[in-house]
């Protein structure tokens, strides 16, 4: 492929995101500085980074102050609401779900295990795949959502949805013309992003741990927004978005989520879980 010598546009490149993984996960009491870095020190890479097709990741932590601004509290995604301290995302290139996904990731997590390189300590709340259904930008010339991952943003919010009518495809149009904009535009939201379970009503998977909470049905939408600046500061914003959607009829929402993104090689957050 030739490129132009001038500057490229957010789709002008073929390395795209297609799938996700989400995996948010509560440390048991005591361990959460020995999960850590396990977590990022061995599993990061060993049972995600080192996989076929699998090109970013990062892990993000919610501290208790983050986490006590979390809405709905009785919600199906996380038990309580408040758990799941760290959720870990990954991308995998558009096309090949299966060679990652199914011919890899399943095989070493159980080879992993046998080599007692898990960790009991620690209770998923939330692992599920994800099919990439689009993005919505702040900016005219963003950061692709298949950078977003390597930026280095500042905060994630999460947002579990399930539409009151239709599938996840059209409600995450509806969002894209109707919602979104009003949402990314003068704020500290610059990426807002949606997904679909890749399996919706996928059985429990074959894997040594209980993964939590399950994908979703065809209605089930989650939104990442990716944010560069002060991530409280846009909670009532966020807020707003929600209870504009909810209060149209257009879904239902299941959590929304706000976290940090974590400091690689140190314990930030650690203590204030």
């Amino acid at each position: 492929m030739a490129y132009p010598l001038d500057v490229g546009g957010v789709d002008d490149y073929p390395v795209k995101v297609g799938s996700c993984l989400i995996t948010m996960v509560e440390p048991h009491k005591g361990f959460e500085r020995a999960f850590n870095r396990w977590y990022e020190r061995d599993h990061y890479y060993a049972g995600c980074m080192v996989g076929p097709w699998l090109f970013a990741g990062s892990r993000w932590v919610a501290p208790r102050r983050l986490k006590d601004q979390r809405w709905p509290k009785d919600t199906t995604i996380a038990n309580p609401y408040d758990a799941g301290s760290y959720i870990a995302i990954y991308w995998v290139e558009k096309g090949h779900h299966d060679e990652h996904f199914n011919k890899w990731a399943v095989d070493q997590v159980r080879a992993l295990y046998a080599e007692n390189r898990g960790f009991p300590e620690r209770t998923h709340q939330h692992t599920s795949l994800f099919d990439h259904l689009g993005s919505v930008y702040r900016d005219d010339d963003p950061v692709p959502i298949d950078l977003a991952l390597d930026h280095g943003y500042d905060a994630l919010v999460v947002l579990w949805w399930d539409a009151n009518e239709g599938d996840a495809k059209g409600f995450a149009e509806t969002l894209k013309s109707d919602y979104v904009p009003g949402l990314v535009e003068g704020s500290d939201i610059e990426i807002a992003s949606s997904w679909a379970p890749s399996v919706p009503d996928e059985p429990k998977r074959d894997v040594p741990m209980d993964l939590g909470s399950s994908s979703g049905s065809t209605n089930r939408l989650v939104q990442m927004l990716f944010i560069g600046g002060d991530v409280e500061a846009e909670m009532d914003r966020i807020h707003n978005y929600c209870d504009q959607i909810e209060g149209d009829g257009v879904a239902k929402l299941l959590l929304a989520a706000p976290f940090f993104r974590t400091v690689i090689g140190t314990d930030k957050y650690v203590d204030e879980l």
